[in-house]
């Protein structure tokens, strides 16, 4: 009776002590690592989410330390529905084919689909609402040739990936994943996504196919020219043209143009703030992006680029016949800009990143501005047909 008891004190004191003392030590220092791009940098060697998981938890005797800060402080354990927690949930041989689509990153399919939310909510019918099956599916499209793209870049890039910390535990840099085996999966991918496509009209099916050559070269640029972020502007904004013609059969080029060209500009500044995080490294392994090329004057051109966005918003609007809702959403974007610009340091990753993630929810914004001001359209429409009858009479 008297050794269990002591046994059992032992171990109490032994999990107390390790509670007050490396438990809270572990927890600061990986917590440093939590800042960052899609992943993190700060002073972590490898800041990519699923290694954090393996080294913080790859000692059993961690693991019940790290239940008990948990339960003490917070009462219970916290639950996630977050994507890298649904990644990190499933099986251990699904998930690097899941991290090499970034699946558990999730903002870049965010800015893939936004730019066809905006082209498919201008296409809609004075009125109505934007068409709940064509959402759905560029959605399901953007998610896959977002994987797609990610799985490209990552087999061209593999030994500059190998070179820098953030990106060293990239499925394919790591070797979790061969370049056999990620040219099998992106194959898989594209016969999805070209299943996605061949759902749209011929016209639509043709112009989907005319954006793949972007979508292969694109990860060369930045072995070629100081403007990368040009090249991915012209391949994530394609939906800006292919959204419209899927719902009309065709593109209104008085429109589409310059809402593809707005599309283009935000591209230009959200990645130019997303490339600031990198410069260091990029000039290491010698890639460029337009954060180098503009260095001390990236507020200026991104000053430059708001301005063409907001103009090309404008036009497009205009030439689409929005009202007023959407024109009001516009100067908050416009502000929002403004304060993203005029705020940014490019010294400061974690600012960089803040910044760039912001974007999600103004693109969001954006859309809701488009959905408004086309239900404004009938309402605009029933007052004229009021007064007209009232001049009638």
């Amino acid at each position: 009776m008297l050794p269990a008891k002591l046994s059992s004190q032992l171990t109490l004191n032994a999990l107390r002590r390790f509670h007050h003392g490396t438990c809270h030590s572990y927890l600061s220092s990986f917590s440093n690592c939590f800042v960052h791009k899609e992943g993190g940098t700060g002073n972590c060697p490898h800041s990519d989410s699923s290694v954090r998981r393996r080294v913080f938890y790859s000692q059993s005797a961690i693991r019940p330390s790290v239940r008990l800060c948990k339960t003490e402080h917070y009462g219970r354990r916290p639950f996630s529905v977050s994507a890298a927690a649904i990644v990190n949930a499933a099986p251990a041989p699904v998930q690097p084919y899941l991290r090499l689509m970034r699946l558990d990153k999730p903002i870049g399919t965010w800015l893939l689909y936004l730019p066809c939310t905006w082209s498919i909510g201008l296409a809609a019918d004075p009125g109505c609402l934007p068409h709940l099956g064509m959402l759905t599916l560029f959605g399901t499209g953007a998610l896959l040739m977002r994987g797609a793209g990610c799985t490209i870049n990552d087999m061209w890039d593999k030994d500059f990936d190998k070179k820098v910390s953030r990106t060293a535990t990239r499925p394919i840099a790591s070797g979790e994943i061969s370049q056999m085996q990620a040219l099998v999966f992106l194959g898989g991918q594209l016969s999805l996504a070209l299943g996605v496509l061949l759902c749209l009209n011929y016209y639509s099916i043709a112009l989907g196919a005319a954006s793949l050559s972007l979508v292969i070269t694109y990860p060369l640029m930045k072995r070629i020219t100081y403007w990368p972020q040009l090249v991915l502007g012209l391949t994530f904004n394609w939906g800006a043209l292919l959204g419209w013609s899927a719902v009309t059969g065709s593109c209104d080029w008085s429109v589409c143009l310059p809402l593809y060209f707005s599309g283009v500009m935000w591209t230009l500044i959200y990645d130019t703030i997303y490339a600031h995080q990198d410069k260091d490294d990029d000039v290491k392994i010698g890639v460029k992006s337009t954060a180098l090329r503009f260095q001390e004057q990236t507020k200026p051109w991104l000053s430059g680029f708001v301005a063409a966005m907001m103009s090309g918003l404008v036009v497009a609007g205009v030439n689409a016949e929005q009202t007023l809702p959407y024109y009001a959403v516009l100067s908050t974007v416009a502000i929002h800009l403004t304060h993203q610009v005029y705020t940014l340091d490019i010294n400061k990753p974690e600012d960089c990143w803040k910044k760039f993630v912001s974007n999600r929810n103004l693109g969001l914004l954006l859309f809701l501005g488009i959905v408004a001001g086309n239900l404004w359209k009938e309402r605009r429409d029933t007052l004229l047909q009021n007064e007209e009858q009232q001049a009638s009479r």
